[in-house]
């Protein structure tokens, strides 16, 4: 009998007799797909199957999700945007049993996500060659700000999808990385039951247990509840740290007819260990330590520079809502609001490069405390309408936000470890003079609005937006405080064709803008920097197919970027220009109801345009190429029914990492070193239970780096290389009753 996946994709085909476009064919060919069809061939589905109905704000039926908010503030089918989006579903997540959003978009194009190596601490990627300092992540619809040590870190389990828009979109965000930003939207409850418990045990002591309970709580579906929480604990692949994270988010919904809807969603989070987030030099990772008989070693990827007292904890506490309420077929309202309080405890030995002559790595140290609160909200109206031919989705809002955050540090210097030979006993660390007693504000509030306009195929996006955005730092040691005040108007405007055949070509141009702390010699504050992106495409969505395809060529290039003042180069000055350019491809299809696949490509020319120092160079942490591929077929109607088989391989390649020192002419280090490209493969086995009464239920295995590859997956500086993610296998007991 098929199981569940095969009657979602039969019902998410279509009702009746589908005949497949040519357009299919070739788009499968493209990704590899080993199935072939006759070109008049038909496909019998049960005219009364219930075909799903994708909101960009729930789940999807498939992997191949057709609707996203995060590009518009509207639910808009993928082939209406106007930039290139990857939307990474629960389903796929589940499948890839990914641990971190991060990991999430592991197969998608234009996204490094091995930043910081196998350590999970944030969830920072570099995007189109712009590696981000802060995190730059959206939960539902509203920023999660950070600053300083203080980020916040959702678990993949309380997801229902993970979006990355690729590209500046400051006219719907405000300030924001110029590489794009990720969305995620939280479970929400169902008025369905929803009864699920799971268990997880893996390599380095893992262990964890989940649970998902949802159902209405009147017989109208009016009001309904959703309970999620998690239990996780594992030692971090680097010796002496671990990883636990006890996380519970009740949320509740008012449905009080078809027109309105209010979420209210919370999280409470409590981290006593957030795992490694160190720094490894690039002798020992990249190439060897020789010692003193010229003999050569490679550190272990077990290997922590770091003291036994390090440790990073978190505690999490965030409630908000989401409002949506329809006047009638033309006007809409929604208001987003979340206040969220994160403390954070930081204590660190971290590695400073190595000294050749001793084989010593040099140290630093960080204490800090910190309580950062940060209270955002977004309120919009949306009209639908039509002036003669062209329909209108119109779009206007106001959103405001605003971060606190308390800093009690103090930083110094610690005593060095032997790389070859290292005593973590050794704890012993010297202050500097003044402590770093700040407390740090961000405010930002922006007016903006969007027209989406229909006439006959052609879809054109119009938007603009005005931001009032305010940094502060106040010395409390000192009894200073400098204050920065930014003003910036962005746009963005794009145009799409729809044919029949599901084929949208689309051309764009959007722009960001990121305000810029500190001063040049003279005192005087740095501008905002601003990026612009011109972006050409084509999406394949097809409506009878679960099956998105984008290729994307782009130009992005970022202005007003700190450089190196000439004069006196302890000091910045701006004036630099970063310029990224490329192409980009990537396919998601349910196949058929046995195979899904994903595949993507990236090719990011990156370079520094202008620079005092660094012009003709790569930035840090941008591949010039990378490609992914994945495939998993579950058997129906055999006697191995419920059983998948998934396997991938994911390529990075040759990346940058630059030199501490650049200002030594004629040596070596005014050239940037190369960290070697590197390909991992991952594999999964997954069964499902229905056979066994057991409807929803499965249990499976997952393996990440099956061949348990060597790697340094980036280099930051000559001083900040970080080891790729050993083998991890991972069994993963799913129950639903």
């Amino acid at each position: 009998m098929a199981n569940a996946r095969s009657k979602i994709f039969a019902a998410s085909v279509a009702t009746g007799l589908v005949k497949r476009p040519l357009a299919v064919l070739v788009a499968l060919t493209l990704m590899g797909g080993s199935a072939s069809f006759a070109a008049e061939e038909t496909l019998v589905v049960d005219a009364s199957a219930d075909v799903p109905q994708e909101s960009a704000w729930g789940p999807a039926p498939t992997i191949a999700a057709k609707h996203s908010a995060t590009g518009t503030k509207t639910d808009t089918p993928i082939e209406k945007n106007p930039q290139s989006i990857s939307v990474v579903t629960q389903q796929e997540m589940e499948m890839h049993g990914v641990t971190s959003v991060k990991g999430a978009f592991n197969y998608a194009p234009g996204v490094l996500t091995n930043n910081r190596g196998s350590s999970d601490v944030i969830d920072a990627l570099s995007i189109r060659g712009f590696s981000e300092t802060n995190t730059n992540q959206y939960l539902d619809g509203l920023k999660l700000q950070g600053d300083n040590y203080s980020e916040f870190a959702i678990d993949p389990y309380f997801l229902e999808r993970a979006e990355l828009l690729r590209g500046p979109v400051s006219v719907l965000y405000g300030k924001s990385n110029p590489g794009g930003v990720v969305a995620m939207v939280s479970k929400r409850p169902t008025v369905e039951p929803l009864r699920e418990v799971q268990f997880r045990m893996g390599s380095d002591n893992l262990f964890a247990t989940g649970f998902d309970f949802s159902d209405s709580l009147d017989d109208n579906g009016v009001y309904s509840y959703r309970l999620t929480g998690l239990a996780r604990s594992q030692d971090a692949q680097q010796e002496l740290n671990k990883e636990k994270r006890y996380t519970i988010a009740p949320s509740f919904s008012w449905r009080p007819d078809n027109q309105t809807r209010f979420d209210l969603i919370t999280l409470f989070q409590n981290e006593p260990e957030t795992g490694y987030y160190g720094w490894l030099p690039r002798q020992g990772t990249v190439v060897p330590i020789v010692d003193a008989n010229g003999n050569e070693h490679k550190l272990p990827t077990n290997f922590d520079e770091g003291g036994s007292g390090n440790k990073i904890s978190r505690n999490t506490k965030m409630v908000g809502y989401n409002f949506e309420h329809g006047f009638n077929d033309t006007w809409t309202v929604r208001q987003n609001l979340r206040y969220a309080d994160l403390h954070t405890d930081y204590r660190s030995l971290y590695g400073d490069g190595l000294d050749p002559a001793t084989n010593y790595i040099q140290r630093g140290a960080a204490f800090s405390k910190e309580h950062l609160t940060t209270f955002a909200v977004d309120t919009q109206a949306q009209a639908k309408f039509a002036t003669g031919d062209v329909s209108h989705t119109w779009l206007a809002g106001v959103d405001y936000q605003r971060t606190r955050n308390d800093i009690d540090a103090q930083f110094g210097s610690a005593s060095p470890i032997n790389a070859l030979n290292p005593d973590h006993s050794d704890n012993s660390w010297s202050p500097y003079a003044n402590p770093y007693n700040y407390l740090n504000r961000q405010e930002q509030t922006g007016l903006y609005t969007q027209d989406q306009m229909e006439w006959n195929r052609w879809v054109l996006t119009l938007g603009g937006r005005y931001d009032f955005a305010k940094t502060s730092a106040n010395d409390r040691a000192g009894n200073t405080t400098v204050e920065k005040h930014d003003q910036a108007f962005t746009w963005r405007g794009g145009v799409n064709y729809l044919f029949d055949n599901g084929v949208a070509p689309y051309f764009s141009y959007s722009e960001s803008f990121l305000p810029t702390s500190g001063t040049t010699a003279a005192g005087e504050p740095f501008d905002a920097s601003r990026a612009k992106q011109y972006e050409a495409g084509v999406k394949y969505v097809p409506k009878d197919r679960p099956l998105t395809v984008t290729g994307a060529v782009y130009q992005l290039t970022k202005t007003k970027n700190l450089v190196a003042d000439p004069n006196n180069t302890v000091w910045s000055i701006q004036g630099g220009e970063i310029r990224s350019r490329g192409f980009e491809l990537e396919a998601k299809a349910a196949l058929n109801a046995n195979v899904n696949m994903t595949a993507s490509y990236t090719y990011n020319d990156a370079e520094y345009t202008h620079d005092t120092q660094l012009k003709g160079r790569t930035p840090v942490q941008a591949p010039k190429q990378m490609a992914s591929l994945w495939a998993d077929y579950t058997f129906n109607e055999t006697a191995l029914s419920g059983l998948t088989l998934g396997a991938g391989v994911r390529y990075t390649g040759e990346s940058k990492g630059l030199y501490r020192d650049l200002a030594v002419n004629g040596d070596k280090r005014n050239e940037n070193f190369k960290v070697a490209s590197y390909t991992t493969v991952d594999a999964a086995v997954k069964y499902d239970l229905t056979r066994f009464g057991l409807p929803g239920s499965s249990v499976g295995v997952n393996i990440n780096n099956l061949f348990d590859r060597e790697y340094v997956a980036s280099c930051y500086r000559e001083h900040a290389c970080y080891w790729g993610a050993d083998r991890q296998i991972v069994g993963t007991a799913t129950f639903r009753f």
